[in-house]
């Protein structure tokens, strides 16, 4: 019994929404219409009832004082039967004369109950059929009793169960099948959405990332509506997700491409300085130096850009054990340390400053290579004797570190593309520099991660680098 019924819940559970609904519904209307069913035909077998025993209780009103006058017989009216009974001792005896149906013990025993007031009663008389009887005292030893059969009334009250169920079954068959086409107008939105679903299933979002389609449509109501609206969002939202993943793969492998050419160029040069020092300058002390002084040079370059590379991808996993250590520091003062150490080591790129307090919380150790990497760029890319100048200033909630230069500028579409990682604006020039195409880049994810922004803008003879962090809270 118990796998029966787990395997009928299963069949159930595996039926269509719609049909669900449509039985439902069908049941729910079954007993409704079963229990108003029941109740008509209770109250119309009671009304029935009442009427008999008022047209009983009016014929023998009728007839007792005659009987008590003239002490005749009773008289039957329509299919009715009437009889006195003289009850003494206890035993009731029918008067001669009287029509009464068989079985007269069932009878003679009501008509003994009706000697201390009036009886009124349902029998079955056996080959008669049911009847109901009522019986009342005429005087102290004489009782009244009239029977009128049931036939007709049962037969009214049969007429009428068959008439509801006929009714019932009608209404029920309409009920069905008009709701049926309701539910399934009312439900074809969400069949919609579900070939919708389908057919992003069936879409190769590899080979196209944008989905598809949408749910269209309306109707179906505010929940359908609500629901069509959601869904389209997370579609939506799936949409910019996978966007976003196309692009992020496409700069990942754009990236590694770009760093596996960076890094092949010092591996080259380091092989071929290598194999020089080992055939061609074996004996010659002054070129086997050369030789070795290359080879530091490309390896102290291949270090700095593993060095990028790996603070990078740090910085973009953002990993539990962030990179970043931070203080509260004074960028008036680490824009100075940073100047201090420009003017040192590029002597022919005259430097001002312009240093107000403002203090942030951050990693200074990130900062001053932020710093020292604007800086760097502005000497690499303007020729000996450009003017630099460095300014920090507070401005509402933020410290403003700007770094500008009076080279020759950055041309507009080079703007764009200034923070990608390996772009540069002179790949010879900047090459043979010593760069790696990581600096802005790494100046861009430092300053993200401490919450700030960087922006360049340049014109000729003016290019300017903004930092904008949050400043301190005090």
């Amino acid at each position: 019994m118990k796998r029966f019924f787990r395997r009928w819940y299963g069949a159930w559970q595996r039926t269509r929404l719609g049909t669900r609904i449509t039985l439902g519904l069908g049941a729910l209307a079954l007993v409704v219409f079963a229990v108003v069913g029941v109740t008509m035909v209770g109250i119309m077998h009671g009304y029935l009832d009442r009427r008999l025993d008022e047209q009983l209780s009016k014929s023998q009103n009728t007839q007792v004082p005659l009987l008590r006058e003239t002490h005749g017989s009773p008289q039957s009216v329509y299919s009715w039967y009437s009889a006195l009974y003289h009850v003494r001792d206890g035993v009731a005896t029918p008067e001669p004369g009287g029509s009464l149906p068989g079985d007269a013990k069932q009878l003679a025993k009501i008509a003994v109950e009706a000697v201390n007031g009036d009886v009124t009663r349902n029998i079955y008389l056996r080959d008669d059929g049911p009847y109901r009887v009522r019986a009342c005292p005429v005087d102290t030893d004489s009782v009244l009793l009239s029977a009128a059969p049931q036939k007709d009334l049962n037969g009214t009250v049969q007429q009428l169960i068959w008439v509801e169920v006929g009714a019932f079954a009608f209404a029920l068959a309409v009920l069905l099948v008009v709701g049926r086409l309701v539910l399934r107008r009312g439900l074809r939105p969400l069949a919609d959405m579900a070939g919708t679903a389908h057919d992003i299933a069936s879409h190769d979002l590899t080979a196209n990332p944008a989905l598809p389609v949408r749910a269209a449509g309306s109707g179906g109501g505010a929940e359908v509506e609500e629901l069509r609206t959601a869904f389209n969002v997370m579609l939506a939202h799936i949409d910019t997700s996978l966007a976003a993943k196309t692009e992020a793969n496409e700069r990942l492998r754009r990236f590694v491409a770009d760093a596996s050419h960076e890094l092949r160029t010092p591996l080259t040069s380091i092989r071929g300085y290598a194999d020089l020092f080992r055939y061609a300058a074996a004996n010659e002390p002054e070129e086997r130096e050369a030789h070795l002084a290359k080879i530091r040079e490309e390896t102290a370059r291949m270090s700095v850009l593993v060095d990028d590379l790996l603070l990078l991808a740090r910085l973009d996993a953002r990993a539990a054990e962030t990179p970043l250590r931070p203080e509260r520091v004074d960028l008036a003062e680490l824009a100075g340390d940073a100047a201090d150490a420009f003017t040192a080591g590029r002597p022919d790129h005259p430097l001002t400053t312009s240093l107000a307090t403002a203090f942030a919380d951050a990693d200074p150790v990130r900062l001053r290579q932020v710093l020292d990497n604007l800086l760097a760029n502005a000497a690499v890319h303007t020729p000996p004797g450009t003017a630099v100048h460095v300014s920090v200033a507070a401005s509402g909630p933020q410290a403003v570190v700007e770094v500008t230069d009076t080279g020759p500028g950055i041309a507009p579409a080079d703007q764009e593309r200034i923070f990608d990682r390996f772009f540069r604006v002179d790949d010879s020039r900047t090459r043979g520099n010593g760069g790696t195409g990581l600096g802005l880049s790494v100046v861009q994810s430092l300053v993200t991660a401490h919450g700030g922004t960087v922006a360049v803008t340049s014109e000729p003879a003016r290019t300017t680098f903004t930092v904008r962090l949050p400043l301190a809270r005090s």
